[in-house]
Order: structure tokens, then C-alpha cells, then sequence
């Protein structure tokens, strides 16, 4: 039995993941308030449908299930959901928070059978490959976000103008949070430096791998700091929509 609070981390671990799972369940199902003037919630991009200006295909397709309440989150949040439900680093984390398994270094778990992630469902997890893919579209899509919240319409000619806001700054850190989180993926480090004997013969692969790999040793701080901050950064937006808060223009 060790001695010391083993019990604060993976606690501190469940108390953060349960409130971002409650919060973004309730900010996706939402459908409204996720979009202010060039802003658009992370939660939200991109856009394919609903009736936000930043929609790409036009409001709520017909095909839309009539008892299913509709939300353009749910038609792309399954991506970055799935790829941080499979990520390494949060499945050892929420493997202990939420599951005992195991909850602690030398602490035993409270069940005697162990199956590994060899079986169904926990087999699934090696899908995390795949969903990086998707997820580095993603970093492309919110950091054209970032790049349209820069221009905001003048009220009186209705032109664009070249500007700065507070939220475009929340966009910008949670693009470089994101990125420095999915450029860290243990899959991208064997993907851009697997397959090969001798790294140093090929000199360009083994830059990006010293580059991933650099990411990937603080891959815990990027993990939770992006989390955080994608959901403070849909709070933001929807906070600014419903007129809570006011955006300030830095220029």
C-alpha cells in the first residue's frame, strides 16, 4: 500500500475529463450561439451545414433525421473526439481515472482478469492511426478559421477590413495548442520515422522526425493545455454571441 496521495492524479484526471465531456456534450447539442461576426467555435469547424455564414454546403440538409435534434457539431466532432479517445497518452490517463486499470504505479486494480487491448472494444483503439489523418485536416481547417477572423465587416460600407480581436487571438493559441498536440502524435513520429533502418540516411525524414519527437516529449502538456483551451475557446464565442461578453478590437 504506498504511503503517499496516489489517488490526487488520476482524480484531478477524472475531474477535468468529466467536465469537458459534460461541457462539450452540452455546447454540441447546443446548434446555436457558436459563431460571432469572423468567429466560429472549434466545436463547429468546420462549418458544413446549419445556418451560420460560415457554413460551407447551406443550412440544415433535407436529409436530416426529423427526430434527431440538429447541431453542425455533430456531423464533424466525431474526428477530434475519436482521435483523443484513442490517443496513447489519454488512454493511459483515462485508463486510471475512470477504469482502476490500474489506478496507480504498485497499486493493484480491482478486478483479477486482465484482457489488454486485444479484444473488443478496447481493440478499436488501434484506429488512432487513422484518425490522426483526419486530424491534421482539422489543424488546416482552424487555422483558415484563424485566418478569417482577422477581417471583419466595417457596419457602415459592409467591406472587410484587416483587423485584430481578442478572438481571434483565442483562435490563433488554440490552433498552435492543437497543432503542437497533433504534431506531437506518437502515430505521426512512427509515421514520418517507421519503416526505415537508418534514419540518417535519409536526412529530410530524420529533421521532421527530431521535430515531431521534440513535440512528442511534452506530449502531456499539449494534450491537456489544448483541451482546456478548445473548450475555453467555443466558451469564448458562444459567450460573445449571446452578448456576455464583449470582443475588443485591437486594431
Amino acid at each position: 500500500m504506498r504511503p503517499d496521495a496516489w489517488w490526487t492524479q488520476p482524480l484531478l484526471i477524472f475531474i477535468v475529463l468529466s467536465t469537458f465531456i459534460v461541457y462539450a456534450t452540452w455546447a454540441a447539442l447546443q446548434g446555436q450561439h457558436y459563431f460571432y461576426g469572423p468567429y466560429i467555435s472549434p466545436f463547429y469547424s468546420p462549418g458544413l451545414f446549419g445556418n451560420s455564414p460560415h457554413s460551407w454546403f447551406g443550412p440544415k440538409p433535407g436529409w436530416w433525421p426529423g427526430w434527431l435534434p440538429f447541431s453542425a457539431a455533430l456531423l464533424i466532432l466525431w474526428a477530434p473526439g475519436g482521435f483523443r479517445l484513442t490517443c496513447y497518452y489519454y488512454r493511459g490517463a483515462y485508463y486510471k481515472a475512470f477504469w482502476a486499470d490500474p489506478p496507480a504505479c504498485t497499486v493493484g486494480e480491482p478486478r483479477k482478469r486482465y484482457l489488454g487491448e486485444k479484444s473488443f472494444p478496447l481493440i478499436m483503439q488501434n484506429i488512432h492511426r487513422y484518425f490522426l489523418y483526419v486530424a491534421l485536416l482539422f489543424v488546416v481547417f482552424l487555422a483558415w478559421d484563424v485566418w478569417k477572423a482577422m477581417w471583419f465587416t466595417d457596419v457602415a460600407t459592409g467591406k472587410q477590413q484587416f483587423g485584430l480581436g481578442v478572438g481571434t487571438l483565442v483562435l490563433a493559441v488554440n490552433v498552435v495548442l492543437l497543432g503542437g498536440y497533433t504534431f506531437g502524435c506518437h502515430s505521426l513520429r512512427h509515421l514520418v520515422g517507421g519503416m526505415i533502418d537508418q534514419l540518417s540516411r535519409a536526412p529530410m525524414r530524420q529533421r521532421t522526425y527530431s521535430c515531431v519527437s521534440c513535440l512528442n516529449r511534452r506530449h502531456m502538456f499539449w494534450a491537456w493545455t489544448s483541451l482546456c483551451w478548445v473548450m475555453f475557446a467555443d466558451l469564448y464565442v458562444r459567450l460573445c454571441s449571446m452578448g456576455v461578453w464583449k470582443d475588443v478590437r485591437i486594431f
